[in-house]
C-alpha cells in the first residue's frame, strides 16, 4: 500500500472523521435505517375474509394474530395507518376482516378496484398524508397486492419494511418468490415480533411498556393456538 501525502493525506484523514464524528455525536445510534414508532406508518392491505380464504402459505390463525398485534402496536405508539381494500364497493369482497378491524376501528377503509394499491389515487393520498417515508407493508396475498406496491413504492423513493410472518400467499412457492421480489426491489423483511422491538427499541422508554404489552398479548395468543 502507496502511504498518502500531503493534500491527499488531509482529504482521507477529513473524510474518515466525518462519519467518525457523526456517529460520536449520536453516541453511535443511529436510526436512519430502522423502522421505529416516530418515523414509519403501518399499511395493511386487503387483510378481507375472501383473500383470507385462499392463502395457503402459512398457519392463517397465527398469521392474524400476528397481523393484529402490528395494528395494536400502531394504535398504542401513535403511529399512522393506511388500511386499503379491493372490491367492496362493487359488491365483489367484504371489508376487512372484523378481528383486525377490531383494532383499528376509526382507521378509514381506502376502497379500490386496482391490483396495485399504488395506482389508486386515494391510496397514494393517504400513503403521503401519514408524512412518513418509512412504511411497514402488510397484505394479502404476498405475490399480489403486497408485492406490488412495495415494487412501486420502493421506485418511487421510500423505504419499506414487511413482516414475512403476518402476511400470506396463494401458495408457499408464490409467498417465498413474492418475498425475493420484494427484496430485489429494496425492501426489508423482517418478522411480527422484530419489528413490534424495531418499533420502540428501549425497554425504558415510554413505547417500552407498549412494546412488553403488545408482545407479551402476541406471544400469550400463538401459545393458545399450539
Amino acid at each position: 500500500m502507496i502511504a498518502a501525502t500531503g493534500a491527499g493525506a488531509a482529504a482521507a484523514t477529513t473524510s474518515m472523521a466525518a462519519p467518525q464524528a457523526a456517529a460520536a455525536a449520536s453516541r453511535g445510534h443511529s436510526k436512519e435505517q430502522l423502522f421505529t414508532f416516530d418515523n414509519t406508518a403501518v399499511v395493511f392491505i386487503d387483510y378481507q375474509p375472501e383473500m383470507l380464504d385462499w392463502v395457503t402459505s402459512t398457519d392463517t390463525r397465527r398469521m392474524m394474530v400476528r397481523a393484529r398485534a402490528l395494528a395494536r402496536l400502531a394504535v398504542r405508539m401513535e403511529m399512522p395507518v393506511v388500511l386499503s381494500t379491493i372490491s367492496v364497493e362493487m359488491g365483489v369482497n367484504q371489508p376487512t376482516i372484523p378481528e383486525l378491524r377490531a383494532e383499528i376501528p376509526d382507521v378509514p377503509e381506502i376502497d379500490r378496484t386496482t391490483m396495485n394499491s399504488w395506482d389508486d389515487p386515494a391510496f397514494r393520498q393517504a400513503i403521503r398524508k401519514t408524512g412518513r417515508r418509512n412504511l411497514i407493508m402488510l397484505g394479502l396475498w404476498t405475490e399480489i397486492c403486497l408485492a406490488f406496491p412495495v415494487a412501486e413504492m420502493q421506485a418511487a423513493g421510500l423505504r419499506t419494511t414487511f413482516a414475512t410472518d403476518a402476511v400470506g400467499g396463494v401458495t408457499k412457492e408464490a409467498h417465498d418468490q413474492a418475498i425475493q421480489r420484494m427484496i430485489q426491489a429494496g425492501s426489508v423483511p423482517s418478522s411480527a415480533f422484530a419489528l413490534i422491538a424495531e418499533a420502540g427499541l428501549d425497554w425504558a422508554s415510554p413505547q417500552g411498556q407498549i412494546m412488553r404489552e403488545v408482545g407479551g398479548w402476541m406471544l400469550e395468543e400463538l401459545e393458545k393456538l399450539d
